[in-house]
């Protein structure tokens, strides 16, 4: 039987700990092992914004969480109170989210715990 993972990512985007969160679900997904989503919380929304500006040569996470969203239809969702509260939208004339994250409330997190065999937090 496939095991299941869930991560919830509570690390701003320019934090070691965000990269260490990319390596274990790219790792865990070498390992065939099914990913059913990452909820963003707290600092960790920042990971979404569109007005984060890494330097070229630091890691470039929003690349890496769209890899990830494209190459493995990773669900990416966002706690919408933690979004909002640091300034981050999706309404359609000022959204400041990229597009590959799924504003989502508590319940979803919830939704992913249930249906993984574990959960991991970063």
């Amino acid at each position: 039987m496939k095991q299941k993972l869930a991560v919830v990512v509570t690390t701003p985007p320019f934090s070691n700990l965000t990269a260490t969160a990319i390596a274990y679900i790219e790792a865990a997904l070498e390992e065939e092992i099914t990913v059913v989503g990452v909820f963003f919380y707290q600092k960790g929304v920042l990971n979404a914004s569109k007005h984060l500006v890494l330097a070229s040569d630091e890691f470039q996470v929003i690349e890496q969480w769209k890899k990830l969203y494209i190459t493995h239809n990773l669900p990416l969702h966002l706690c919408v109170t933690a979004a909002q509260k640091r300034g981050l939208s999706d309404e359609s004339e000022v959204s400041n989210i990229h597009d590959f994250f799924t504003i989502s409330g508590l319940g979803e997190l919830v939704e992913l715990s249930n249906m993984a065999d574990r959960v991991v937090q970063l």
